[in-house]
C-alpha cells in the first residue's frame, strides 16, 4: 500500500476531490466527491450517495482514480487503487450515523480505496509517480 503524507491529507481535507472510474466497456466517468477523506495513511473513502454510474463502475470492476488539486498553489496528486464497497457493516453504519448527525443524505455504500499508486500533479513533476506498490 502507498502511504499518504500530511501534505496530501491536508489537500484532501481542504480541496474538492474528483473520482474517475471506467466501465467494463471502457466508458470513463468522473465526478466531484465532497465527502472524500483519508480514512488512514493508505486508504481513501467517500460516501456514495447517488449510486449512479460511478457506483455501477465500482461494483463492476473496483478500479478508482482520485484527483485533488490546490490550484492557487499549483500542487496536486492523483491516487490510484482498488475499492471495496462497504454496505451493511460497521463502516457503513458509522457513515449513516454521521449523515444523521449532520443532516445529510444517507450513503448507499462507502467505497474504501486501498491506494496503490500516487502521482504528483505539480507543473514541474506532472504525472511522475511518487509512490507505487
Amino acid at each position: 500500500m502507498a502511504v499518504l503524507t500530511e501534505e496530501m491529507k491536508d489537500l484532501l481535507r481542504n480541496q474538492l476531490a474528483y473520482v474517475a472510474t471506467v466501465s467494463d466497456e471502457g466508458i470513463p466517468d468522473i465526478g466531484p466527491k465532497m465527502s472524500l477523506y483519508a480514512m488512514d495513511d493508505s486508504h481513501l473513502a467517500y460516501y456514495e450517495r447517488t449510486a449512479g454510474q460511478t457506483y455501477r463502475n465500482l461494483r463492476a470492476n473496483g478500479r478508482l482514480v482520485v484527483c485533488v488539486v490546490d490550484y492557487a498553489h499549483k500542487k496536486g496528486y492523483r491516487f490510484r487503487g482498488t475499492v471495496v464497497l462497504h454496505e451493511n457493516d460497521q463502516i457503513h453504519a458509522d457513515a449513516l450515523a454521521y449523515a444523521d448527525e449532520h443532516g445529510l443524505k444517507h450513503p448507499a455504500v462507502v467505497p474504501v480505496m486501498t491506494i496503490t499508486q500516487i502521482e504528483d500533479l505539480s507543473p514541474a513533476h506532472a504525472g511522475q509517480t511518487v509512490v507505487e506498490n
